[in-house]
């Protein structure tokens, strides 16, 4: 399989009995942060099925899920990734498109790439992560998901 030039950053969320949001967030194996589940596309991949792919095999989240594509796009240093070298000379960031996922099952399987995960409102959510850009994409689902637009 071929790596595609685009990442995707995935948020995991349910209603609780309250009505409020929790959001899964994933602590990374091999650094130690923690953020969505994040991966690239292979092949002929679109965006949201390399979601839909990432989501079950980092979480085990069915990919027949309701996927929500949120506008956050991510740029990423394509040097960021071992195999940018395979993308040639002209690639020198990559998109990181950003969804959210409803979790109905509340039990998530991680893969061997995260080391535990844990459902957050959205304020200790966004404490716990590291970038800027994951911070603005979990802004968005938060916003999307209450309603009454950016601003409300």
């Amino acid at each position: 399989m071929a790596r595609a030039p685009f990442q995707v950053l995935v948020y995991p969320y349910r209603q609780t009995d309250t009505a409020e949001f929790e959001y899964a967030l994933f602590k990374r194996a091999y650094v130690g942060w923690w953020q969505g589940i994040a991966g690239g596309g292979e092949d002929n991949e679109t965006p949201l099925q390399a979601a839909r792919r990432e989501t079950n095999e980092e979480a085990g989240i069915s990919p027949n899920s309701e996927f929500l594509h949120l506008d956050t796009i991510i740029p990423v240093r394509a040097t960021e990734f071992n195999v940018s070298h395979i993308w040639g000379e002209d690639v020198y960031v990559i998109p990181m498109h950003c969804f959210g996922v409803m979790a109905s099952e509340s039990v998530i399987v991680l893969s061997h790439e995260h080391t535990e995960y844990r459902w957050l409102s959205y304020k200790d959510a966004h404490k716990l992560m590291k970038y800027d850009g994951n911070k603005t994409a979990l802004w968005e689902l938060d916003k999307r998901l209450r309603g009454g637009g950016p601003r409300g």
